[in-house]
């Protein structure tokens, strides 16, 4: 695992003049050199993508689709190499892991799917005013051109996969850039996708540093932004390219609602052993992990408590431990912002009932109770093993509280009632409302993304296809219909 990685420019290997390290966030072990693009080599591959776009549009779907069933195949195949990979650079618990890798392989096979059924074209009759008589219009999507893919550290393989796989699906030559802080499990895609006949230049995964993207983004050839990671880099690229298309799936900060018709004992230890495990999974760092529990009244004395101790119960640790189901966060600095973020809340009048500390990368799963309106921690994202639970009075004063948030990505209701269910649906403001679980569920076809400042667009293979494309329409004249 300490060799030096090579990057993938228009389908090729290649390496540059400068490598930095990835190290391990449990035991800052060095897990690879990655060796880093130059400026040139960044321009070839972006004269590349430009150059080939037409090719690749119109490549015929069934070798766009085997392509992506040969890397879904390849990925079950290296399952447990993968998921070793993923934990020792990312630091989650292998097993989260390995259900990484298993959700990346369902993306590139949805991905097959839908480039197989992608395009068909549908056909409207334009005889319906006098002046269409003899006309047809024909309505078929084109990509809009390269795509620009830029992921995050917290799922560096299936975030990767969410971003190549669509573009892949639908045409569209995609240039990758990986975290920083994880990039090896995105370049594995390239090793994949090497093994395949896909055109050269229609994809490269380019680890380039941060402080280089600008000029990518600002790059008049790549059209299409697709980016996941914080709201402020987010909205910062999208203000800096008013005319590009930008998908972004930006932070949250989860809500779950435990309503009062959700009251047996075997409900509440459901719901408290969801919200514990979702709220601590990946470290926290998961943009719908749960991070705020609205509970009523009725059943808050006997479900915090439950809560608590189901926390407590989470086994942290190393994260090549099969049973680990919590391990470090990304770096030291991150679990020293969660804790000053806890620390804040807890001066100002938080009830601390777990948790609460700090041991280099890694801080323990934690709950809190009372969190003043203005803290931080009640604001904003924590993207760590922090929990807040708070007490209301009937559905409507907990669905008010769900929507008292500058987030809207997912919110979880725990209720039985079907009527209470589609008022969720309708009353809050997020983009994507689950029934009896928390608000961490998220299928890989289903359309994801979220309200408000948690972005713009859709993930989920079809509808990221959608954003990579546009309608265009033929008319055909002189016909009769």
């Amino acid at each position: 695992m300490t060799s030096t990685h090579a990057f993938w420019l228009a389908g090729r290997q290649v390496t540059g003049e400068d490598t930095f390290d990835v190290t391990s966030p449990w035991d800052g072990r060095l897990v690879g050199k990655v060796s880093m693009p130059n400026d040139a080599q960044v321009e070839e591959a972006v004269a590349a993508a430009y150059a080939v776009r037409d090719e690749f549009a119109a490549t015929p779907a069934h070798v766009r689709a085997a392509a992506l069933d040969h890397v879904s195949r390849r990925l079950v195949e290296r399952t447990e190499e993968i998921a070793q990979l993923i934990s020792a650079e990312n630091g989650k618990p292998v097993k989260w892991a390995r259900g990484e890798v298993g959700r990346a392989v369902s993306v590139f096979r949805f991905a097959a799917e839908e480039a197989r059924r992608f395009n068909g074209g549908e056909a409207q009759r334009l005889d319906t005013d006098l002046g269409g008589q003899g006309r047809l219009a024909l309505t078929r999507r084109f990509p809009k051109g390269v795509v620009l893919g830029i992921a995050p550290f917290n799922f560096p393989l299936n975030l990767c996969a969410h971003k190549i796989a669509p573009a892949i699906a639908a045409g569209a030559p995609i240039i990758l850039k990986p975290a920083p802080a994880t990039p090896l499990s995105g370049l594995v895609i390239g090793e994949l996708l090497a093994e395949t006949e896909l055109p050269a230049g229609s994809w490269s995964i380019l680890p380039v540093p941060n402080d280089r993207m600008p000029a990518l983004v600002q790059d008049p050839r790549l059209p299409v932004i697709s980016f996941t990671g914080s709201e402020k880099v987010g909205y910062a690229i999208m203000d800096s390219v008013p005319r590009k298309h930008c998908t972004l799936e930006l932070g949250g900060n989860g809500a779950a609602v435990v309503l009062a018709d959700y009251a047996s004992d075997a409900d509440l230890d459901w719901a408290a052993t969801r919200i514990a495990t979702f709220s601590n999974y990946q470290g926290g760092q998961s943009c719908i992990s749960v991070q705020r529990v609205i509970a009523d009244a009725s059943v808050y004395d006997r479900l915090l408590p439950r809560i608590v101790a189901a926390v407590e119960a989470q086994v942290t640790g190393d994260p090549s431990d099969a049973a680990t189901d919590v391990g470090p966060l990304v770096s030291e600095d991150a679990a020293k912002r969660v804790e000053a973020w806890v620390d804040e809340a807890v001066a100002a009048g938080a009830a601390l009932l777990t948790g609460g500390k700090r041991d280099g990368a890694s801080y323990a799963p934690t709950v809190l109770t009372d969190v003043p309106a203005g803290t931080t921690l009640a604001c904003e994202e924590v993207f760590g093993p922090v929990l807040t639970v708070q007490k209301v009075d009937g559905e409507a004063a907990a669905f008010a509280a769900v929507n008292d948030s500058k987030y809207g990505l997912q919110a979880g209701v725990f209720t039985h009632d079907l009527q209470t269910a589609f008022r969720a649906h309708r009353a809050l403001e997020v983009g994507g409302v689950v029934i009896g679980d928390v608000p961490s569920y998220r299928a890989d076809q289903m359309p994801y993304g979220g309200a408000k400042q948690s972005g713009v667009g859709r993930e989920g293979v079809k509808f990221a296809m959608d954003d990579y494309t546009y309608e265009r329409v033929m008319v055909l004249t002189g016909l009769a219909l």
